[in-house]
């Protein structure tokens, strides 16, 4: 590969920008293809002769991991490269100018893209407003978390709101599995984790700036803690990208692994939308 780059075989965006996702068998490009999560065959032949691309080089996601994260290579379990059973998940945001629709790619600690976090439902009339006023946390966020071929796994809607967040999670049929909830608007912010009225973890800020996280179960154990990392200065200074790691440290059973994965995903997304903090 080109600069001695390697890339699994996985989906990836469509170089040729025809469909969502393109099949990369590990060595070129194949006819298979996705848009909208259905499974298509590419009529055309025509296959792009560019390295693949999901928003970041391996390398890179390897150093924030490591380095930047603290993940020591090896001392993390490898996982089945899924969003719901790999133990350590990289959610980078596409740097924009402007941050009128939220999207994040999501690697594994090898730097596979394994999933993706769009904002849907936004017209015209909602994109230019967000444009021209600070609206967002009177607005109301829908968000799906998919696969690399485009499938939703999970949707997230946080409900217009004054002061405090409220994350619906769903299946991706639209049954609810639970709920994250904001419980305090001042000092280090806490979100309960709740499915079917009850508790069942909760996801705590450790400065009050909100930027890394733990989570924890029922019985207060850290199940998970969440990481900022250093997107650079250009990125920094200039655009509106925030990236960081997630590292989950058991095995868990839905729905709480559904809410644990729902809520790392969704902390910059939906948890962050006010004057980039959470108040």
């Amino acid at each position: 590969m080109h600069d001695g780059q390697q890339f699994a075989a996985n989906w990836y965006p469509d170089p040729l920008g025809r469909y969502d996702h393109r099949w990369y068998d590990g060595t070129q490009w194949t006819d298979q293809v996705s848009s909208g999560g259905t499974h298509l065959t590419d009529p055309e032949g025509t296959r792009p002769t560019v390295v693949p691309s999901a928003g970041a080089r391996p390398d890179r996601i390897r150093d924030q991991v490591q380095r930047q994260a603290g993940i020591v290579p090896g001392s993390a379990a490898v996982g089945r490269g899924t969003l719901f059973d790999e133990p350590v998940l990289v959610v980078n945001q596409k740097a924009k100018l402007l941050e009128l629709t939220n999207e994040y790619a999501v690697y594994d600690q090898q730097g596979h893209h394994i999933g993706a976090v769009r904002q849907v439902g936004q017209s015209g009339l909602r994109k230019a407003a967000r444009l021209l006023f600070d609206v967002d946390q009177y607005l109301t966020h829908r968000l799906e978390v998919v696969d690399p071929a485009g499938r939703t796994l999970l949707r997230l809607t946080r409900p217009a709101k004054v002061f405090k967040s409220t994350v619906v999670v769903t299946d991706a049929g639209g049954t609810e599995i639970g709920r994250i909830i904001q419980r305090n608007v001042f000092g280090k912010i806490r979100f309960d984790l709740e499915s079917g009225g009850e508790k069942i973890g909760g996801l705590n800020a450790e400065n009050w700036r909100a930027w890394d996280f733990h989570i924890v179960d029922q019985t207060g154990g850290e199940i998970a803690r969440v990481k900022k990392t250093w997107e650079g200065l250009a990125k920094t200074l200039f655009t509106t990208a925030d990236n960081y790691v997630v590292r989950i440290h058991r095995p868990l059973a839905d729905p709480l692994r559904a809410l644990v994965v729902g809520a790392a995903l969704a902390i910059d997304t939906a948890l962050k939308q006010d004057s980039r903090g959470l108040n």
